[in-house]
């Protein structure tokens, strides 16, 4: 399904990736742990091609996909979605406009400027903004919801693609615990559901054991731990965060797919 061998990336004499190598041939939950600086953002970022690589290849389907370029490259972002920290909404717009523009890559720009979006591309997007609790906001402009509810509009708008994988950079950082067992819940579920392979970056130990199958452990641009997430110790944490594992071993969230308590989809 997805395979990266060698991959290495430098920003100028900083070696941020270090002959990373990893692979799937299954739809699981992957998380990518690691203290601030580790590369796991820039992991993330150069399979989705928003980096261009040092070296290395990233094999989909026979494909090296770092060797394709104009129309097969965002061919290949499109099948990739990626989910960020800080959203990357238009907070002038509305939600469902928000979510429409996640297919801005298949339609001509000038048609998405004016918004002048199909019945399809309307149906899809409202049927997904009511799947993950926010069909109530869909008239609202982006800039008035909470950070939790802006997250899952950037789900929605990361499915509109109709994405065969998902890349999720550290999409709780910013969040109360309550939003962050939300998104969470949600990209489990897309993946229960779906079949998509959910690569995510996360800061806390709780969450990756919780909601993932398989940690990757990185540590100075090397991969240092891969494994089921039953696998990682507090040992090995302790190795892979340095001075940063107490900050790490601090609570994450609780899963409602694996047992926690529900929360209401509104909030």
């Amino acid at each position: 399904m997805l395979e990266v061998n060698n991959l290495v990336k430098k920003f100028g004499n900083n070696l941020a990736l270090n002959n990373v190598s990893f692979k799937t041939d299954k739809p699981e939950v992957i998380g990518v742990i690691g203290r601030s600086g580790a590369g796991k953002s820039t992991l993330l970022r150069t399979i989705n091609r928003l980096n261009k690589a040092t070296s290395g290849e990233v094999i989909v389907d026979g494909t090296d996909v770092l060797k394709l370029k104009g129309d097969q490259k965002l061919r290949w972002q499109k099948d990739c979605a990626m989910i960020f920290q800080q959203f990357n909404l238009v907070n002038r717009l509305d939600v469902i406009t928000n979510v429409i523009l996640g297919s801005l890559n298949t339609q001509p720009s000038l048609k998405a400027m004016l918004k002048l979006f199909s019945d399809e591309d309307r149906a899809l997007a409202l049927k997904l903004l009511d799947r993950f609790g926010m069909i109530d906001t869909a008239l609202q402009r982006a800039e008035t919801l909470s950070g939790g509810q802006q997250q899952r509009v950037a789900i929605c708008r990361a499915m509109m693609q109709q994405p065969k994988f998902i890349l999720a950079d550290e999409p709780i950082a910013s969040l109360d615990p309550l939003n962050a067992r939300l998104v969470m819940d949600a990209l489990h579920r897309i993946n229960r559901e779906e079949n998509i392979l959910v690569i995510c970056n996360l800061h806390t130990l709780d969450t990756a054991r919780n909601y993932c199958d398989r940690v990757i452990g990185m540590r100075m641009g090397e991969i240092v731990f891969d494994g089921p997430s039953s696998d990682l110790t507090d040992d090995m944490a302790r190795e892979i965060y340095g001075a940063e594992a107490d900050e790490a071993f601090e609570p994450g969230v609780t899963s409602t797919a694996l047992g926690g308590s529900p929360m209401p989809a509104g909030a």
